[in-house]
């Protein structure tokens, strides 16, 4: 029990007050709870797994260890010194302090660094740095050898104004940079094996796109190309999911009618009490992927949101899902700003596919498995099914030596906001 009854009837109307804060303050005699109180008070009410709540000591002081008590991984507290930080990763794509681009490293090199992708938005997009350039020097230190990447990452990490020099087609060129912050798309576009894939990274409410997020990208992407023919590769092999209202809007896109997915949470009624709702999400017709030809490549690092995703259209379309079976994370977290300013993420939601299969802790298993290169099985999939099974020239990233040094990982999961629960 909490120390007060009192403040367990209130919890609720302080929530509804804040709310409403423009209209309705509580009465100065209602007993504010402490984070500790708030924080035992929300886990009881919404954690999915009521099994583990007799874990929780009611008398306890630290919050930290309150979470502690359960199983749940994925269910956190962040104290207000980090929860900024940690919404910021949540919700965007944000890069600080950067010049927008990301990188390959060739083994055995004398100039092992190569630039992989180049953020049209960021300084090095403006630049007009290219993609596949050798950087042989750095503010004039040259990049060579095993260290040249930590020496690399070293000077950009103290320094504001950046001087590239990227050998590119026989040309040695130099460019002057200065640093910022930078939005990463988490849609990229590649012809690879003479295949189009369409690499979605993650599903974020704020990127290269501000006001739409990675959907803004994706729909972008798919206006401006209604009358491609050609069979296309929807990748999100690494992607580890993100914001609910976004993988869904994206898997909308590629189907025209049906329930794309099913949510069941518990949560809690405005008298405080227990409740438990679900809610199914509908397709709309007419959207630009509707009529076009795609698969579907995941694996293992495919998660949450990003099999909420790969299900609905998978299961409502003729799209087939090669790759490996993915993640198996089919549940879901609320983000809740707590009464200190802390951020309590709390697992409450359960996802089902179109069809009411439940995939948590099993993963979606494709219809076509791939083993070894992934990007060969999927491209001589794609060529088989068309008839077009000439080898075109490849690409830098195609040669086996490159490695793809991935960008700093963001929180993935399938996320809801508090005002989300609707």
């Amino acid at each position: 029990m909490l120390k007060s009854e009192l403040r367990t009837i209130l919890l609720p109307a302080l929530i509804f007050f804040a709310a409403c804060s423009d209209f309705l303050q509580p009465v100065e005699s209602t007993p504010t709870p402490t984070e500790f109180e708030y924080n035992y008070w929300l886990l009881q009410r919404t954690y999915l797994f009521e099994d583990e709540l007799p874990n929780l000591d009611p008398e306890g002081d630290s919050v930290q260890t309150l979470y502690e008590a359960l199983k749940d991984p994925y269910t956190r507290y962040v104290p207000p010194s980090k929860s900024e930080a940690v919404s910021i990763s949540i919700n965007t794509s944000i890069v600080e302090g950067d010049v927008g681009m990301e990188y390959m490293l060739l083994a055995n090199s004398l100039y092992p660094i190569f630039t992989y992708r180049v953020y049209p938005d960021g300084p090095a997009g403006r630049a007009g740095i290219p993609r596949y350039g050798n950087i042989r020097s750095v503010n004039g230190v040259e990049l060579t050898g095993d260290d040249a990447f930590a020496t690399y990452n070293a000077i950009l990490d103290t320094s504001a104004q950046v001087e590239l020099v990227i050998y590119r087609d026989s040309t040695e060129t130099t460019y002057n940079l200065t640093k910022e912050t930078v939005y990463a798309p988490t849609v990229f576009v590649d012809t690879l094996n003479s295949v189009i894939f369409v690499t979605i990274t993650e599903f974020k409410l704020n990127t290269a796109d501000k006001d739409s997020g990675t959907v803004g990208e994706l729909k972008a992407y798919l206006d401006s190309t209604q009358n491609e023919k050609s069979t296309r590769v929807i990748n999100i092999s690494k992607n580890p999911g993100g914001h609910v209202s976004q993988c869904v809007r994206a898997a909308d896109m590629f189907v025209s009618q049906g329930t794309l997915s099913t949510r069941e949470w518990r949560t809690f009624a405005p008298d405080g009490k227990n409740a438990y709702k679900k809610l199914s999400m509908e397709a709309v017709k007419g959207d630009p992927g509707e009529k076009g030809k795609f698969v579907i490549l995941a694996s293992g690092g495919s998660a949450s949101c990003a099999e909420i995703f790969a299900a609905s259209v998978s299961e409502l379309t003729d799209t087939p899902i090669l790759g490996k079976t993915t993640f198996g994370k089919g549940i879901g977290q609320t983000n809740w700003k707590t009464i200190a300013g802390g951020l309590a993420i709390i697992t409450n939601l359960e996802f089902k596919t179109p069809k009411g299969n439940s995939y948590h802790k099993k993963g979606i298993v494709p219809d076509y498995e791939c083993d070894g290169d992934m990007v060969l099985c999927v491209s001589d999939f794609v060529k088989s099914k068309s008839g077009a099974l000439a080898k075109p020239g490849k690409t830098p990233e195609d040669l086996s030596p490159f490695s793809i040094i991935e960008r700093n990982p963001n929180v993935g999961g399938a996320i809801l906001q508090q005002n989300e629960l609707e």
